[in-house]
C-alpha cells in the first residue's frame, strides 16, 4: 500500500470519526458520562459516610470494610493482620467481602436514583406528548385592520 492510499484512507477514517462526533447523541453521551462520575462519588459518599455508619449503629458497631478473608500474609508484614487497609497496602492476597458488600450498596442506591430520574422524564415525555398543541389567540382580522387603518386615516384628515 502506498503512502498516499494510507493517507487517504487515514483522511477518510478521520472525516467519519468528525462526523460520528459531531452527531447529538454522542456528545450527549459523552456529558452523561462525565456526569455520571461526579455523581458515583457523591453516592459513594452517601453510602461510606452515612448509610453505612448506621447500618453499623444498628448492628451493633460493624463496619463492612474489616470483613475480608485472610488468605496469605507478605513476608515481612509486621503489622496487624486485622488491619484491612494496612493488609491491602502491603499487598496481601484477601477476600474483602465488606468491600463488596459496600459496593453493592453504592451500585443498588445509584441504579435506584438513575431509576427514578428516568421514570420522571418518562412522565414529563408523556405529558409533553399527549399535552394538546397550544392555540394561539386569535388577532384582529383583515377586516378589523382596515377598519383601524379608516378610523386613523379619518383622525389625521
Amino acid at each position: 500500500m502506498s503512502a498516499i492510499q494510507v493517507h487517504w484512507r487515514f483522511e477518510t477514517v478521520l472525516a467519519e470519526f468528525k462526523a460520528f462526533v459531531a452527531k447529538g447523541n454522542v456528545m450527549e453521551l459523552a456529558v452523561a458520562v462525565i456526569i455520571a462520575g461526579a455523581f458515583t462519588t457523591i453516592v459513594t459518599s452517601l453510602t461510606e459516610d452515612v448509610i453505612m455508619p448506621v447500618i453499623g449503629w444498628i448492628f451493633g458497631g460493624v463496619d463492612f470494610s474489616s470483613y475480608f478473608i485472610l488468605l496469605s500474609v507478605p513476608e515481612g508484614y509486621e503489622g496487624s493482620t486485622g488491619d484491612y487497609a494496612a493488609l491491602k497496602e502491603a499487598g496481601a492476597a484477601m477476600i474483602g467481602y465488606g468491600a463488596l458488600i459496600t459496593a453493592v450498596i453504592n451500585f443498588l442506591i445509584l441504579a435506584f436514583i438513575i431509576f427514578l430520574l428516568v421514570r420522571y422524564a418518562n412522565k414529563v415525555m408523556a405529558e409533553f406528548e399527549n399535552k394538546p398543541p397550544e392555540e394561539k389567540p386569535a388577532g384582529p382580522t383583515e377586516l378589523d385592520l382596515l377598519k383601524e387603518i379608516r378610523d386613523e386615516l379619518k383622525k389625521r384628515g
